[in-house]
């Protein structure tokens, strides 16, 4: 579907590790570079920003990143549109005001209510509190997926984890009641991660 333009998707993965994809700006960046590749006219989008900001010599402000996505959002017209935002969970939680997740999860509460009609949004995170309290009001109980209450995801741990422990060669020394205890307790700690 994407090759044949019949869809579009864009995808982000926060990061932790790279500080440069841990907040709003790393993902409108993103997001906005990879619409402009599907479409003309999201590209003159893109450039009209891009010209404004002096040629490049400004750096734009979020809310004029966020603008240049919603005006790219409306070119998209009936054109099945999928952004898929993986890890948010490791947007970080700091001390400024707002802080990098407080400003992506309002973003993406707007973002869904203005109703885009061919935009689809699909979001991984692991089950933070403040996460859910913002994004679970935004959809139907039935829209929303928890690997972490899956018995499949929770037996997929537990086998990785044992397969870990009877194949790594200092393990494969322990007793097997050692083996069992850290089998059994990393697998019930795990919360489905």
């Amino acid at each position: 579907m994407a090759e044949d333009r019949s869809t579009i998707f864009a995808y982000y993965y926060f990061d932790f590790q790279d500080t440069a994809k841990r907040d709003l700006r790393g993902l409108l960046s993103s997001l906005l570079m990879q619409l402009s590749e599907c479409s003309v006219g999201c590209w003159d989008v893109l450039n009209q920003l891009y010209t404004t900001c002096r040629d490049g010599s400004e750096q734009p402000s979020e809310a004029a990143l966020a603008g240049c996505l919603k005006d790219m959002l409306v070119l998209a017209g009936h054109v099945p549109l999928y952004i898929i935002i993986d890890a948010l969970d490791e947007c970080p939680i700091t001390t400024g005001t707002p802080s990098p997740r407080r400003s992506v999860l309002d973003f993406l509460k707007d973002l869904v209510s203005q109703k885009y009609p061919n935009l689809r949004i699909c979001i991984t995170s692991r089950p933070e509190q403040d996460i859910q309290v913002t994004l679970n009001p935004l959809t139907s109980p039935s829209c929303r997926l928890s690997l972490h209450e899956e018995s499949g995801q929770i037996e997929d741990i537990y086998n990785y984890i044992r397969f870990f422990v009877y194949s790594d060669e200092a393990m494969r020394g322990w007793s097997a009641e050692h083996q069992d205890l850290v089998i059994n307790t990393l697998s019930e700690r795990a919360s489905g991660m």
